[in-house]
């Protein structure tokens, strides 16, 4: 949907909301919040593979590596509410390390999605496993769901943690215990 037809619903919806909504502060909104659905949903112009696929290197590492605290925004689908967390991503190696940022920018991709948590927490684990084929994968995320604290059951202090274990972080307490205790969360 191209940003003008995004305007022209968002200013539909402002005449059922507001009983003014010609007013000078929601002339531009139209425009601001097209833009800033384009942007919040980019990730669907991006093929998650490829953001891996470009910084894939062999490499005899044998030791979990762990890419925690990767800051995320995203637009829970059910309310079209934000939810925001972080994100903790960890995998051990079978030969083949990809480039650490390429993590971060996987959670990104899949992050600026109409979401659930527990997809995405998915979608992250599978997503490495696929492109790495490494000996196990593990994920896990924590998140604010403006969804709970403003309406619902408005609870303030509420967060969402979701995990996913691939291979070896589901078959071996220790390696996932050792994935948790390093994220710091027990």
């Amino acid at each position: 949907m191209a940003e003008h037809d995004l305007e022209r619903h968002v200013r539909a919806l402002l005449e059922v909301l507001d009983p003014e909504p010609g007013r000078e502060g929601l002339v531009r909104t139209p425009a601001r919040v097209a833009r800033a659905l384009t942007f919040l949903t980019k990730g669907y112009a991006e093929d998650p593979r490829q953001v891996v696929n470009g910084a894939l290197f062999n490499e005899e590492h044998s030791e979990m590596i762990v890419v925690k605290d990767i800051d995320f925004y995203s637009l829970c689908e059910h309310h079209i509410l934000p939810f925001v967390g972080k994100a903790h991503v960890a995998y051990l190696p079978n030969r083949r390390i990809v480039g650490i940022s390429k993590i971060a920018r996987l959670v990104e991709v899949y992050a600026r999605r109409l979401q659930v948590q527990e997809r995405m927490t998915n979608q992250i684990a599978t997503t490495i496993a696929e492109q790495l084929d490494p000996l196990g994968v593990g994920v896990v995320l924590e998140a604010e769901h403006l969804c709970m604290r403003m309406r619902g059951v408005e609870k303030q202090n509420s967060t969402v943690l979701t995990s996913a274990m691939l291979g070896v972080f589901r078959d071996r307490e220790t390696t996932r215990a050792e994935f948790m205790n390093l994220i710091g969360r027990r």
